[in-house]
C-alpha cells in the first residue's frame, strides 16, 4: 500500500477501521487540519489540542462520510474541524468577548489588491490570527468557508447584523495592518 494511495482507497480503509489507513490519514493532512484550526483559534497549543479531538471524531464518523468525487475526503474533515473550533469557541464563550474595537471604523480603505498579493501567505494569516476572536471567526467563516452572514449568524448564535459588522471591523484591522505591512517592506 504505497504512500501515494488514493484518496478513495484511504477514505474506504478508514471505513473499515484500518489503522494503517487512520496513520496514513493522519500524516496527510494534519498539517492542513492544524493550520485551518489556528486561523479559528489563534494559538498553536489549543489548536494542535483541536486537531488531535478532530482526528478521533473523523475515526469515529467515518461511516457518515459518502465519497463524491476527488477532495471530497478533505472538503468533509475540514467541515468536521472547523465544526470542531467553533464547539470550542462556543464553550468557551470566546465570541462574545470580541469587544468591538473602538479604534476600527466601519468604513475603511481597502487595500489594493496588488498589495494583498505582495504580503506573503504566512504573514496575511498572521494578521488574521492577530484579529480578536469574533472577529477572526466571521472573517474566517465568511471569507475562507464561503458562508453567508445568515449561515454565520445560526452557526455562531448572533444576529446578522453582528455578524456583518464584526465582518466590517475585521476587513478594517487588516486593511491598516496590510498598510502598514506595505510601507515598511517596499
Amino acid at each position: 500500500m504505497g504512500e501515494r494511495m488514493e484518496e478513495e482507497e484511504l477514505a474506504e480503509r478508514c471505513k473499515q477501521k484500518d489503522r494503517l489507513a487512520y496513520k496514513l490519514l493522519y500524516e496527510r493532512y494534519a498539517g492542513r487540519m492544524l493550520a485551518l484550526c489556528l486561523r479559528y483559534v489563534g494559538d498553536r497549543d489549543t489548536a494542535e489540542d483541536l486537531v488531535h479531538d478532530g482526528f478521533l471524531k473523523l475515526f469515529d464518523s467515518f461511516d457518515k462520510f459518502t465519497w463524491r468525487g476527488e477532495g471530497s475526503l478533505r472538503a468533509w474533515m475540514e467541515r468536521v474541524m472547523v465544526n470542531i473550533a467553533l464547539q470550542h469557541l462556543r464553550k468557551n464563550d470566546v465570541l462574545s468577548q470580541s469587544a468591538p474595537l473602538d479604534n476600527v471604523p466601519e468604513t475603511y480603505e481597502e487595500p489594493l489588491p496588488s498589495d494583498v498579493d505582495a504580503i506573503p501567505m504566512d504573514v496575511l494569516m498572521r494578521f488574521v490570527g492577530e484579529l480578536p476572536a469574533g472577529y477572526r471567526t466571521v472573517f474566517n467563516l465568511f471569507v475562507i468557508e464561503g458562508k453567508s452572514h445568515k449561515e454565520i449568524a445560526s452557526l455562531l448564535g448572533i444576529n446578522e447584523k453582528s455578524s456583518a459588522s464584526q465582518l466590517t471591523r475585521a476587513k478594517a484591522s487588516l486593511a491598516g495592518k496590510i498598510r502598514a505591512w506595505m510601507k515598511e517592506n517596499r
